[in-house]
């Protein structure tokens, strides 16, 4: 152990600072020690069995966690290689009292963003009562008043959302965005924990880690519950936008668990009002659709006319209340990160609550005042653009060039409609194997909720992504970030009481999604689109989806001719 954790104290860039304190250390209480022993108490049976380990010992259980990525397809695309999905060994851990807080946090802010949606594609009360203006609604490029009077049968909009969030230099979580238009990563939370309670079965026993193997029942629940009044049975389905989404590993994962069928756009056909799926039985009809397709190009009749991901008609048949389409278009709205300073106080305005987990402190910039200030200090904030995802477009100020920071200057100036502005927040660090040795990196967490209506369930854990670079704050997977096992502790003795009757295999099998499907007796579609795995780049979304747009590698003979556009499938990791 001694030499596992040697020099973890040590740093050997130096970023610079804005007078914040230093990162709170999530397993150390004083990282600063070159050889650190005292530990939080969550991690004290982490760090006891990291003890009993030699950096070659960890080392070897890492590239045996990549090699078994590597053979399940589950990679991602990084400077045009493709490379195992980075998972660390060494799992987040967060302790059930904290937990109940954080659960709490994200089932309020679930249920203010879903009031809000329903607002502004409805009355617009909050409007008209000045808790928002008018003007930021209007000025969204993700509000779309095609959307407006859609509405699934039990009233849900955001059946998936993934609230990502932070603990800043004192341990406290914060929010840092919201994800309800198609939140992506939890095929890794499901992945990360299948590999993990393999390789660290004891630790599941004597820390009661919650499981997160429901997360596809309570999701199939959840869509089978919005589907159209009168439909005893729906048939759900996921519509993917091919092979060369960079996020199709997790559309095929889902859909075999859940056991529907995974859909192309060119597998749908609208008729009568209703959507219908072309299988090798005849035409089925479909009642959900789980989109992993962007609002724009999911109905070339009412968005962009030259798509061809999705089926024209689609938005008609959901209006006519034939079809619901999961999450509800429009959902992007509530994702500007302008209405995101907002939350604080539309959570007051529609429940009557102060908000459980605060926002990042944040500019807007359409003040003049703010926008002064910040243009001031650019050299000390982080400024994003509204609409941004993956990390594409953010300045770290500190880390900015003044070439960077000249740029970035005009282009606040033109638009500052387009930005935010928020502190350097120092995120919290885990020790993360990196090639150095042991040593703390910068983590945030991206929980994922599921609403079925009448409560909304928040998978225990969810995604903690890593940055991996030695001082870096952006931890997407296409900045070079990577991800650990997120470990809620303290579930109830009986449930490994019994797993614990039945051997630790049987609990790896609780712990673990199975492979199995959920459900059975669905038609094959007409085609077999090649089963290619991709990763979560951001970086290569756009390049990718435009080669699914122009069918330069089919997916099937006789696929209709494309058009040359491009698609993203919302906040990858």
């Amino acid at each position: 152990m001694v030499d596992l954790f040697t020099g973890y104290g040590a740093t050997t860039k130096s970023r610079k600072r804005t007078g914040s304190a230093s990162a709170w250390d999530e397993m150390f209480p004083d990282p600063s020690s070159l050889t650190p022993t005292e530990t939080r108490a969550a991690y004290k049976d982490v760090y006891g069995a990291l003890a009993r380990m030699t950096q070659e010992e960890l080392r070897g259980r890492t590239a045996a966690l990549a090699s078994s990525y590597l053979a399940q397809g589950v990679t991602f695309d990084f400077a045009g290689e493709e490379r195992p999905f980075p998972l660390d060994a060494v799992p987040r851990v967060i302790e059930q009292p904290e937990w109940v807080t954080v659960e709490a946090g994200i089932k309020q802010r679930v249920l203010a963003l879903e009031a809000f949606l329903a607002d502004i594609y409805g009355p617009q009360a909050a409007v008209h009562d000045g808790v928002i203006p008018a003007s930021l609604i209007s000025s969204s490029n993700h509000f779309h008043r095609q959307a407006a009077g859609i509405v699934s049968a039990n009233n849900v909009r955001i059946q998936v959302s993934g609230i990502d969030l932070i603990r800043d230099e004192k341990g406290a979580w914060r929010v840092l965005e919201d994800n309800v238009r198609v939140p992506s990563g939890v095929s890794y939370v499901i992945s990360n924990r299948r590999v993990m309670a393999q390789t660290l079965p004891e630790l599941f026993v004597s820390m009661r880690v919650r499981p997160v193997g429901d997360y596809p029942n309570k999701l199939l629940q959840a869509l089978r519950a919005s589907a159209p009044a009168g439909v005893d049975d729906p048939n759900v389905v996921v519509l993917t936008p091919g092979v060369f989404n960079s996020a199709y590993f997790e559309h095929t994962l889902l859909a075999r668990l859940m056991g529907v069928e995974l859909v192309e756009g060119r597998d749908l056909f609208c008729s009568g009002g209703r959507v219908w799926m072309r299988t090798t039985a005849g035409p089925t009809r479909v009642d959900v659709i789980y989109r992993r397709v962007d609002d724009e190009f999911l109905d070339p009749l009412q968005f962009r006319a030259d798509s061809q991901l999705g089926s024209p008609g689609m938005l008609m048949a959901a209006r006519l209340g034939n079809v619901t389409i999961a999450n509800a278009v429009g959902n992007g709205v509530a994702d500007d990160k302008l209405v995101y300073t907002y939350l604080p106080d539309l959570i007051r305005y529609y429940l009557g609550e102060d908000a459980i987990i605060p926002n990042v402190d944040t500019w807007r910039l359409e003040d003049p005042l703010a926008l002064e200030e910040v243009l001031d200090r650019l050299d000390e904030l982080v400024v994003k653009p509204v609409d941004g995802s993956g990390g594409k477009g953010l300045v770290v100020g500190p880390a900015a060039s003044k070439a960077e920071l000249a740029t970035l200057r005009k282009q606040l100036l033109r638009d500052p409609r387009g930005w935010i502005a928020q502190p350097v927040v120092q995120l919290s660090t885990i020790p993360t194997l990196v090639e150095d040795g042991m040593r703390p990196r910068h983590a945030d967490l991206r929980p994922f909720a599921v609403n079925d209506g009448t409560d909304v369930w928040v998978l225990p854990g969810g995604l903690t992504r890593v940055a991996l670079p030695e001082g870096e704050l952006v931890v997407n997977s296409s900045q070079g970030g990577g991800s650990k096992d997120t470990w809620v502790i303290g579930l109830e003795p009986d449930f490994y009481h019994e797993s614990s009757a039945r051997n630790i295999q049987g609990l790896v099998a609780d712990q673990a999604a199975n492979t199995q499907a959920t459900a059975a007796g669905t038609h094959p579609v007409d085609h077999s689109p090649q089963d290619k795995p991709l990763g979560n780049s951001d970086q290569q979304e756009q390049q990718q989806q435009q080669q699914q747009q122009q069918g330069r590698q089919p997916v099937s003979a006789g696929a209709p001719a494309a058009s040359k556009s491009s698609a993203q499938e919302d906040r990858e990791c």
